[in-house]
């Protein structure tokens, strides 16, 4: 599967659903994004039940606004409509690998608890 590339219109319908989604915050002048993108791209291939989307933080400045992303690339996580992680750097492909394998085997009854019980949650 390809990557798609989220606006600010389709980035909560696209994140907000079951399963896993990967976004790549990135812009063109950026050279550690360029570098990260064939790994992000031949990910996206290899898993074609992940959703691999990026966000031109040039073109779609209040969406990077909205996600606090203060350095690029940022790569974040999301499962079942959750942020299960979100950190700046470019990751080598076996991290990237890495990185999904542990988001599929999430329990994501036990991260909706924890979130729940956090005292930050209120």
């Amino acid at each position: 599967m390809a990557t798609i590339d989220l606006t600010g219109e389709s980035f909560g319908g696209t994140v907000a659903g079951e399963g896993i989604v990967l976004v790549d915050f990135w812009a063109a002048w950026c050279g550690p994004c360029r570098a990260f993108a064939p790994a992000f791209e031949a990910a996206s291939e290899r898993h074609p039940d992940v959703v691999f989307a990026k966000v031109d933080t040039e073109a779609e400045v209040g969406l990077a606004t909205a996600n606090r992303i203060t350095s690029i690339p940022t790569l974040m996580v999301i499962r079942d409509g959750v942020l299960v992680y979100k950190q700046p750097g470019a990751l080598p492909e076996p991290q990237l690998e890495l990185l999904i394998s542990k988001a599929r085997e999430l329990d994501m009854d036990d991260v909706r608890r924890q979130i729940a019980e956090s005292p930050t949650a209120a």
